[in-house]
């Protein structure tokens, strides 16, 4: 078999040893507090495996468990809090729009997820910079912007190109279109010039940016394609199905295509998609949460030169 398997452990390692760098010889120590208000067995996990990569990093954690009930006003008083640079809450809390009300909650310049209206209009928009100087990059969901730096990692940018048209030519399928994920995720991959297939339930989604770019900003046209129809197309095929039963079909991708999967469970049949990818990558959990503490270094900056401005 000609297929690599690469290992999200690998893709964060530079990130990681960057972030350590930075921490140490800034002699600094940014501090992230989680706010964990369900049951959701993942989402003690993830709890546990960040406390454990900010340990590593010299990155300050503190978990704060609290009901659902008073979690609104606890994170006003950590918004309150000059010693806390990073908030986020382990979703879902209430499941609806009520979660949705609470990424707002979050003040923006502490948001590490990126889930703030402000970002995620920006985001949407192709606005890349939270100054008219391009001095402060938008903070990006982490695991869409993990995502990318996975695509970059196994060449799947093109870096001759410039930047913001480094897909261009390329063709994307996401299978997954949560509010969380899968949808940011085809933005910023047609933001960036690719032409994505954005799958759910409910059918297919092209997401791009006209014909040679000439669009600013991303766009989305309904299809009657099917997954039949884009995953021979595809060069990328990025999976997100949270079910243990899903597997994408192996003989309908493309020779040579890149396969990455962000599920908890696998989407991909290993042995089958070894036969048919030239690169898989099995899972980004360790990516994510690199990018989780590389958006909270960068949020201390801002807030440290936003105080020096101030005083």
């Amino acid at each position: 078999m000609s297929c690599k398997v690469v290992l999200a452990q690998s893709i964060s390692a530079s990130y990681r040893e960057e972030l350590k760098n930075i921490i140490k010889s800034r002699n600094i120590r940014p501090k992230l507090v989680g706010f964990l208000a369900n049951d959701d067995p993942a989402a003690v996990m993830y709890a546990e495996w960040t406390a454990k990569t900010c340990a590593e990093t010299g990155v300050e954690f503190e978990l704060r468990k609290c009901s659902r009930n008073v979690l609104e006003e606890k994170i006003i008083e950590a918004n309150q809090d000059v010693n806390v640079h990073g908030i986020m809450v382990y979703y879902p809390v209430f499941g609806d729009r009520q979660d949705q009300y609470l990424q707002n909650v979050v003040d923006v310049s502490k948001d590490v997820e990126g889930l703030h209206h402000k970002y995620v209009y920006n985001m949407y928009h192709n606005i890349r910079f939270l100054d008219e100087a391009k001095t402060k990059k938008c903070i990006i969901p982490c695991t869409p912007l993990g995502l990318v730096k996975v695509m970059e990692y196994v060449g799947v940018y093109n870096g001759i190109l410039p930047y913001g048209n480094r897909l261009h030519g390329r063709i994307v399928t996401v299978i997954n279109r949560s509010e969380i994920v899968g949808r940011p995720l085809a933005a910023l991959l047609a933001n960036d010039g690719a032409k994505v297939y954005s799958v759910d339930i409910n059918g297919i989604q092209e997401f791009h940016r006209g014909v040679g770019l000439q669009l600013k900003k991303h766009e989305v046209s309904e299809t009657t394609l099917k997954l039949e129809d884009v995953l021979p197309l595809s060069d990328v095929v990025i999976t997100g199905v949270p079910s243990p039963a899903y597997k994408v079909p192996s003989h309908l991708i493309r020779d040579g295509a890149v396969c990455i999967n962000f599920s908890t469970f696998k989407n991909f049949d290993g042995d089958e998609i070894k036969k048919k990818a030239a690169i898989y990558v099995p899972s980004v959990g360790k990516v994510t949460v690199a990018m989780l503490e590389r958006n909270l270094v960068r949020l201390y900056d801002y807030q440290t030169q936003s105080q020096a401005a101030n005083a």
